[in-house]
């Protein structure tokens, strides 16, 4: 099966896979593997230990189909529903207990730019290219990118990137922070889902708290976090993930972590 034949959201290895954009629509966001991860990710149980965004066509994701814009009879209220949806979708992945992983090849403009930002590891090659686009249509960001951009690249260079509607190749974004990994342009899909299927085989109860405590960095004062981080080590210390992490080390063997 070839990736434009795959489901739009599926489960294998414990890796929950939204294909994001498709070539249909010149890959623009599809909205409906938009609400079908939302229901994926909010449903998700123990079997999936990490969510993978992947584009099937050209590109990662080339923003919002303009021409569905243009084509609608009311396109304030069009925008509007359009945008509720791609938000309760980043909601959803920003609150999910599991590592994020993106594989983004070609464009990620617009809502697939977004998406990126709100990725726990995105991975790109030399020929990535990001851009918002939204100054290009005469429209505001949506999907977070004005609350998690100047959070990767620092408020200033956000500011310069989104004013100026910047295009980014694969090297500065991976400078800036935007990708998390540079690989080569013809594995960056194949690497993106070796990576997820790795973290889902990692031992979840960790994976879970840490996430956890680096989502309570952003508002906690050191000392808040220091004893945040007090608590969560030593309730692991105890914990049936802790104990078989501890015990594998001593015994120079594999672990074997509960999921």
């Amino acid at each position: 099966m070839t990736a434009s034949e795959q489901p739009l959201v599926s489960v294998a290895d414990g890796v929950l896979r939204i294909a994001v954009s498709t070539a249909a629509a010149g890959t623009s966001l599809n909205f409906e593997a938009v609400s079908a991860g939302t229901d994926a990710v909010k449903n998700s149980g123990s079997e999936v230990g990490a969510v993978l965004l992947v584009g099937t066509g050209a590109n990662f994701c080339a923003g919002g189909n303009v021409m569905a814009f243009a084509a609608a009879e009311d396109r304030t209220t069009y925008v509007r529903d359009a945008a509720d949806t791609l938000h309760e979708f980043v909601a959803a992945l920003e609150s999910v207990g599991v590592p994020v992983v993106a594989g983004v090849h070609g464009w990620a403009a617009g809502a697939g730019m977004s998406l990126v930002c709100h990725a726990d590891i995105a991975i790109g090659s030399r020929s990535t290219k990001f851009r918002p686009a939204y100054p290009a249509l005469g429209f505001t960001p949506d999907g977070g990118m004005s609350w998690a951009l100047p959070r990767i690249v620092g408020p200033r260079r956000a500011r310069d990137i989104l004013l100026s509607d910047t295009v980014l190749g694969g090297e500065e974004a991976h400078r800036l922070g935007l990708l998390t990994r540079l690989v080569g342009d013809d594995v960056v899909v194949s690497e993106a889902e070796r990576v997820a299927r790795s973290l889902a085989a990692g031992p979840a109860e960790t994976i879970g708290a840490t996430k956890r405590l680096l989502a309570q960095s952003d508002t906690n004062s050191l000392a808040e976090q220091l004893e945040a981080e007090a608590v969560s080590i030593s309730t692991l210390a105890g914990s049936p993930t802790g104990r078989e992490g501890v015990d594998a080390f001593v015994e120079k063997r594999r672990p074997d972590f509960p999921r």
